[in-house]
């Protein structure tokens, strides 16, 4: 009877053995699956952060590259302004023929004032005043369009000379003067040519009048042209009062 309790209890303690050691054979593969499952989560989650960088390095380069492209095209049309600067050089040179043509007209009439009659000096007088006239709006081209549209002129800024209107004339007066100019400069052709028409009457030679008169409806349409420009500006001078007017008296509401 020991003997087969000595076996029972031997045989226990096998079987208690080996439930210890599937215990903890579980518990090591539990551990380590554990493990292995921590391990393929932190993989797959270093994954997601690659890509997500790698993402984030795409976008980043691509913003970089707009960015490249969208500052290198708006310098490019900034900088297309100074296409015009040969423009008003070849103005300025256009004022020096101006200038050489009213010597020319003044030294061959100075010779002939003794015996010109009234009308023939203030026919060539006109003349002159014509090509001043044409100065002028070449002068006013040139200072108000160089400003406007390429670049400041940093010689003038602080010069005793500088004309009052320049810096401050924008698009819209710089219009105004040249309508004016040009309205200027076809009265006095007109006034020219009636001029010119009484002289030849005295001579007996025919004029044609259809002429002139197309030279007047010239004249008015010129006229016509200042006048509505004038006062598409004035209308927009008192929409641009207007409503920042309203706007304050919103606020204040």
């Amino acid at each position: 009877m020991p003997k087969i309790r000595d076996t029972r209890k031997d045989t226990d303690i096998a079987a208690a053995d080996e439930d210890e050691s599937a215990e903890e054979i579980s518990t090591e593969g539990a551990a380590e699956g554990a493990e292995e499952a921590a391990e393929e989560e932190e993989t797959a989650g270093k994954a997601e952060e690659e890509a997500e960088e790698e993402e984030e390095e795409e976008e980043s380069a691509l913003q970089k590259f707009k960015g490249f492209l969208e500052d290198t095209t708006e310098n490019i049309i900034f900088a297309s302004r100074w296409v015009l600067a040969p423009v008003f050089l070849g103005l300025c040179l256009a004022l020096v023929a101006v200038m050489v043509n009213f010597i020319y007209h003044l030294a061959l009439y100075i010779p002939h004032f003794p015996t010109m009659t009234v009308d023939e000096i203030a026919a060539s007088i006109l003349s002159l005043i014509d090509l001043a006239l044409l100065g002028n709006l070449l002068l006013i081209v040139i200072f108000s369009g160089y400003e406007n549209f390429v670049s400041k002129i940093n010689p003038a800024q602080d010069h005793e000379d500088r004309p009052e209107w320049m810096g401050t004339l924008d698009f819209s007066g710089l219009k105004i003067k040249i309508v004016g100019s040009v309205v200027a400069i076809s009265l006095v052709e007109l006034l020219q040519d009636f001029i010119h028409m009484a002289e030849l009457h005295a001579d007996g030679i025919a004029v044609d009048p259809q002429f002139e008169l197309w030279r007047v409806v010239l004249h008015l349409t010129f006229v016509v042209s200042g006048t509505l420009f004038a006062v598409m500006d004035l209308v927009a001078e008192k929409r641009h009062g207007v409503v920042p007017h309203r706007q304050k008296r919103k606020e204040k509401e």
